[in-house]
């Protein structure tokens, strides 16, 4: 059986992180530990120091977003293809662990109703000066992507999410939970890390060596030494997690989505961007409310699966 690994989650609705793993990095019995407290201060300390994903776009940006001249990423460099969004204009969109803003305004300054949803406030307030800078509504909410519970059932046509999923522990729950507020016919554009890039020692990885040391699934929390976990901690620096294909493809079509395009990316910079694309982005589209029904479409992606898995 593939493993998942899983932070306990308490009656508040926190992840936290197991008995063992608190141990090990040396906190009291009495201290529960929340994983995504810990996530969410390093991205906030990330916004502090200015990471390329935390930095709100210009009034140019918007400008030309409004006059029909835009496009987003969901990976580092190659802008998802036009023809895989639906129309926009007066549509629901959830933009899911996508703060900064980056997405969320330009999708707003095309004509989209915008939620965005993260575990960063400082990520948030991103979105919230680029709105108030630019007159844009944008409704923004704090929590967590495995748990969309604040939103009904079917009250979305497109969900916007970014490389984010490797801060969670489970991605299943991300699938299903996206398929139970998308509308029918609606779209989930997801990115996602290759795991493979996990499976390397990430001390040689700093001296410019590749060194295969860890399996997937992978967790930073039960595979990281226990000096280099403590240090992340200490450090404020993200907890990570590398989760399978298996969960993250597999996942998308078990939560009931058919998969109808899928590319990769590099990373923009890394040791592994001269051998192969480690980044991933996938469409889930959903042409009907059960997966039994599916049938091919005619709708301008690029692979769209039935129900027997041909493509």
């Amino acid at each position: 059986m593939e493993r998942e690994y899983k932070a306990r989650v308490t009656s508040k609705g926190q992840a936290t992180i197991p008995l063992q793993v608190r141990r090990r990095l040396g906190f009291n019995p009495g201290d529960v530990p929340d994983l995504l407290k810990l996530n969410r201060e390093a991205w906030n300390r990330e916004v502090q120091k200015g990471n390329i994903w935390t930095r709100p776009v210009s009034p140019e940006v918007i400008a030309d977003a409004r006059m029909g001249k835009w496009s987003l990423l969901l990976t580092p460099t190659k802008p998802v293809p036009a023809e895989w969004y639906p129309e926009l204009r007066g549509r629901k969109v959830l933009c899911l662990a996508s703060g900064g803003g980056q997405q969320g305004p330009i999708l707003a300054a095309v004509g989209a109703d915008v939620v965005v949803l993260d575990n960063s406030p400082a990520q948030l307030e991103q979105d919230r000066m680029v709105a108030e800078r630019e007159g844009l509504s944008i409704r923004l909410e704090h929590g967590d992507m495995r748990d969309l519970s604040r939103f009904e059932d079917e009250s979305f046509d497109l969900i916007f999410h970014p490389v984010s999923n490797c801060f969670v522990d489970s991605v299943l729950s991300v699938w299903k939970e996206s398929y139970r507020v998308l509308r029918p016919g609606g779209t989930l554009l997801a990115g996602f890390v290759n795991p493979i890039v996990y499976i390397f020692d990430m001390n040689e990885w700093d001296r410019g060596n590749l060194v295969v040391r860890y399996k997937i699934p992978y967790s930073d929390l039960h595979d990281l030494p226990k000096n280099d976990l403590a240090r992340r901690v200490a450090d404020h620096n993200t907890i990570e997690f590398g989760h399978t294909l298996q969960h993250q493809i597999g996942g998308q079509i078990a939560a009931g989505f058919a998969i109808a395009g899928f590319y990769e990316d590099v990373s923009g910079g890394d040791l592994l961007d001269p051998y192969r694309d480690s980044q991933a982005k996938a469409p889930g589209f959903i042409p009907g409310m059960k997966r039994s029904s599916l049938r091919p479409s005619r709708r301008p992606l690029a692979c769209l699966l039935p129900s027997d898995g041909a493509c």
